[in-house]
């Protein structure tokens, strides 16, 4: 067995079957069929540990598929995911995140009758020591310094973090969410479209969270239809068409017209000929 490195800047190299890889995530031939619906077929991913990659791709092309069966809200119709050196077939993103996946969803999975502390450690609660057997104790005073802590860190600016989720704002509601991932160290971050509601000042603190975690040598997926949020935020482009990748760009070596050629179908790339 190779040993994991607890390092997140070092380049670990991880066992799988008898394969070693470098890889924090590999999907192999990852497919997703609805009925006669092709969704998302046959896509070859890997990221590595650090490495910040966008996912584009016009609407429907496999983008947040993809990511559904990834982070277990889907059971894929075949291929294999290898996370952290580890094949793993989520039942769902509660075990995906006990694993170390957080993600935040374009749905942004928060419960609208809890506040904001209930919604962070949703799942995760903080208790008190175990003195009345089965029955514990919530540490509702641990979980509020916990969060106010996570808001400050993240620079998110809820002004009632006891007020309901449902009485927020559209921008409230997605920061919290995001200040919910960020606020836990993960072996790995999703963010689907995180700034899709967002005005230019919420914007500019997710850009910020996204930066805090490429200095903190966490990888992350994101979901982004802003061209000029991809080009600054990350290493590498991964380019969805009609359920395919069908390309793989550095950010360094392309340009947003070179993408957008790809998204649109006007330029192929030789690696993924298959590709429609």
């Amino acid at each position: 067995m190779a040993t994991k490195s607890r390092c997140r800047k070092s380049v670990a190299l991880r066992l799988y079957g008898d394969i070693m890889s470098e890889y924090i995530l590999e999907t192999r031939d990852l497919t997703k069929h609805y009925g006669g619906v092709k969704a998302l077929e046959g896509a070859d991913f890997q990221l590595r540990p650090g490495e910040h990659v966008a996912i584009m791709g016009d609407n429907g092309a496999g983008k947040s598929t993809f990511v559904r069966q990834i982070t277990g809200v889907e059971q894929r119709s075949r291929g294999d995911i290898i996370f952290d050196g580890e094949s793993v077939n989520f039942a769902g993103p509660l075990e995906a995140r006990k694993a170390g996946i957080e993600t935040v969803f374009q749905t942004l999975a928060l419960a609208d009758d809890l506040d904001v502390p209930d919604n962070l450690f949703l799942g995760r609660e903080m208790t008190f020591m175990n003195w009345l057997g089965p029955f514990r104790l919530l540490d509702y005073k641990g979980m509020r310094n916990a969060t106010l802590e996570g808001l400050e860190k993240t620079a998110v600016k809820i002004p009632n973090i006891k007020n309901k989720i449902r009485n927020m704002s559209g921008g409230q509601r997605q920061c919290v969410a995001i200040a919910r991932t960020a606020t836990f160290h993960s072996k790995l971050t999703i963010m689907d479209e995180p700034t899709a509601a967002l005005g230019v000042q919420e914007t500019a603190q997710v850009e910020n969270i996204v930066r805090q975690l490429k200095e903190a040598g966490e990888p992350l997926i994101l979901i982004s239809h802003n061209m000029r949020q991809v080009m600054d935020l990350v290493d590498r482009i991964i380019v969805f068409r009609r359920g395919r990748i069908v390309a793989n760009l550095n950010r360094d070596e392309t340009d947003g017209q070179d993408v957008v050629a790809y998204i649109t179908g006007a330029k192929t790339s030789a690696e993924f000929e298959g590709a429609p």
